[in-house]
């Protein structure tokens, strides 16, 4: 695979080259861009994939919603439906994609929309009659077609994305350039224990001015299931089959895995056909079965009750924390005074 992307190196310079265009003519104006009376964040990444997008939607949600009336807008991936769906009580993983229903789930006081076409997305929002007071964008960096008043771009600890080189011989989406758009970055997923002379030096190969804010990925310390919650520390000795569809599994198994555990890997985002239930569940031999919560949206109506559980993550800033906070309240709370 290693070798194969390297000699698909001509096609990354192309790819690289396509983006660019299309970059300079959003920034030059050819192409438009569209501005909403509303403040708007996008969260997103250089890079396919594994930066921890929803846990750090997840985590404005939390901070933003004690003030303000909050929405969240993504493309729904792999969604069965098309156009604009706002969640309500029917709503499921196929209509919204498995993260959005995740979110309205957690959630359900705010207002979880999908649309692939944005800016549709957001005026269809703003038609309702309870109009939101700051609206999110997920996965939306290098939707241009939007204008957002303030961009957070992830990159994760391990693989930074000044590491990286474009599709399809790295994982960029897009030139390393386009860091510049952003109004803060965030490195996700760094150990706990990082301490101030390692953040340094991640700052110092970023190459950046903006603020740059570290965070790692909190782990629950209870698996949730539809009727009952138990304690990690309780069944990790256990045997169990652990189950991940994520871009980036391996710290999800390591926190629960147990030598004698049964481990099975998806692709990211995989929609489980009857055929992967019933293997599963043969697999299982009614032994627990724990996923990550994205998968359990799409699991839980095909595997009992009795034996799917799910290990809810969170974002923790590392240091710093209060002045993000900070810095995303005056930008909302300045914009809702201007409106």
């Amino acid at each position: 695979m290693i070798l194969l992307r390297k000699l698909l190196f001509p096609f990354a310079v192309l790819y690289g080259l396509v983006t660019s265009i299309r970059n300079f003519l959003y920034d030059q104006g050819f192409l438009k861009s569209y501005s909403f009376d509303v403040p708007i964040i996008a969260v997103g990444n250089l890079s396919v994939g594994g930066t921890g997008k929803t846990p750090m939607i997840e985590y404005l949600i939390r901070m933003l919603s004690e003030q303000f009336d909050v929405a969240t807008l993504s493309r729904g991936y792999k969604r069965q439906s098309i156009g604009f769906i706002l969640a309500d009580e029917k709503a499921d993983a196929g209509t919204l994609g498995d993260e959005p229903f995740q979110i309205h789930q957690k959630f359900p006081d705010i207002q979880v929309a999908v649309d692939a076409d944005r800016k549709n997305g957001i005026e269809q929002l703003l038609s309702q009659t309870k109009k939101p007071e700051v609206i999110l964008l997920d996965d939306a960096f290098q939707h241009r077609k939007v204008k957002a008043g303030f961009y957070i771009l992830l990159t994760a600890y391990g693989d930074l994305f000044c590491d990286d080189w474009m599709l399809p011989t790295g994982n960029l989406r897009e030139s390393r350039n386009g860091a510049s758009r952003a109004n803060m970055i965030i490195v996700t997923k760094c150990p706990e224990t990082i301490d101030e002379i390692a953040r340094a030096e991640i700052r110092k190969k970023l190459k950046t001015d903006q603020p740059v804010f570290f965070t790692s990925i909190a782990y629950d310390d209870s698996v949730y299931g539809a009727n009952s919650i138990q304690k990690v520390n309780e069944i990790k000795n256990t045997q169990k089959l652990l189950l991940a569809g994520i871009a980036k599994p391996k710290p999800f198994f390591a926190y629960l895995q147990h030598e004698n555990d049964i481990v099975l890997t998806y692709p990211d985002h995989h929609h489980f056909s009857e055929n992967d239930s019933n293997e599963i569940k043969k697999q299982a031999e009614n032994k627990l079965i724990i996923t990550t919560e994205k998968d359990y949206v799409r699991l839980r109506n095909h595997i009992p009750d009795t034996q799917l559980y799910y290990l809810p993550i969170k974002t923790s800033f590392v240091a710093e924390g209060p002045i993000f906070d900070q810095t995303l309240l005056n930008y909302v709370g300045t914009s809702t005074t201007d409106r």
